[in-house]
């Protein structure tokens, strides 16, 4: 039987940790900033469209994730990648560092993983979340075409309001990115998986071909190719993005070397003992 608990609580990388309405959360501090993580619990999900949505996240199926992982609540700050990786701040909008870092590559996002982890130590390897993750945790227990519901509003999310879909409202484009606590967490206190920024995933786009009535697919995971033509998955949408793209199925794609203004990422942690070797993220 899957535990639902981590294995490690407080997990070795914590500086701070608890239980609020969300779940449980630990954070780490380095330097003057501090990052919170949400455990999200294993368990089993419907992945890609509803029937009144998009064809090009179809079929919707099963999936089972079959361990827990920690994932961070907002994507990564800008003031989180100069106190990492130190250097030129490689963002567009950089006149507020609680923006989310853009215009970085998903090259860069690992080297920058690579840092963290030797910073944190304590046997932690930062990732990112795979695509299948990604989109559990987006959705948080929900099956709509947002976490917030059938539609999303200018106050939940920061996407393109001009175009609106479904049952989502006509509102202004901001045109930027905003904090990353700007607006409301979704049920598992996630802040801004809708919009914003597009964050890199560590797999490629899965193809969905033969996965309807399928038996729950456990820990799925897309494409890992690294060659000069590989992609990875974009989830979530932007600022710069109408509302269709930012619904909880839409997916995305990119060259590993791309750079773009409206793309970021957040991490994952977990276990380098040899305890936690076998799990999903080990195979990135």
């Amino acid at each position: 039987m899957t535990s639902r608990e981590p294995s490690d609580f407080p997990p070795p990388w914590a500086d701070a940790w608890g239980d609020d309405a969300y779940g449980l959360w630990a954070e780490f501090a380095l330097g003057q900033q501090t990052q919170r993580l949400r455990w999200i619990e294993p368990g089993e999900f419907w992945m890609g469209a509803l029937e009144d949505e998009a064809s090009d996240e179809k079929p919707r199926h099963r999936v089972r994730h079959t361990q827990g992982f920690w994932l961070a609540d907002t994507a990564c700050t800008q003031a989180l990648w100069l106190a990492v990786a130190g250097g030129k701040n490689p963002s567009r909008f950089t006149d507020d560092l609680s923006c989310p870092v853009e215009r970085v590559s998903w090259v860069e996002v690992h080297f920058f993983l690579r840092q963290l982890a030797q910073q944190l130590g304590s046997e932690v390897e930062a990732v990112l979340p795979t695509e299948a993750q990604w989109e559990y945790a987006c959705r948080a227990g929900t099956e709509t075409a947002y976490a917030f519901g059938a539609g999303v509003t200018m106050d939940q999310a920061n996407y393109d309001g001009s175009y609106p879909h479904g049952r989502t409202q006509t509102g202004r484009h901001r045109k930027r990115t905003v904090a990353v606590k700007a607006l409301p967490a979704n049920g598992w206190g996630l802040y801004q998986m809708h919009g914003n920024v597009w964050e890199w995933c560590a797999d490629g786009l899965r193809d969905y071909a033969g996965t309807a009535g399928r038996e729950a697919l456990d820990d799925p995971i897309g494409p890992l190719g690294a060659d000069e033509h590989a992609e990875r998955a974009l989830r979530g949408g932007s600022w710069i993005g109408n509302a269709r793209r930012v619904r909880s199925a839409f997916r995305d794609g990119a060259r590993l070397g791309g750079r773009r203004h409206n793309t970021g990422f957040r991490f994952a942690l977990r276990s380098s003992s040899p305890a936690a070797a076998g799990r999903p993220l080990d195979r990135q």
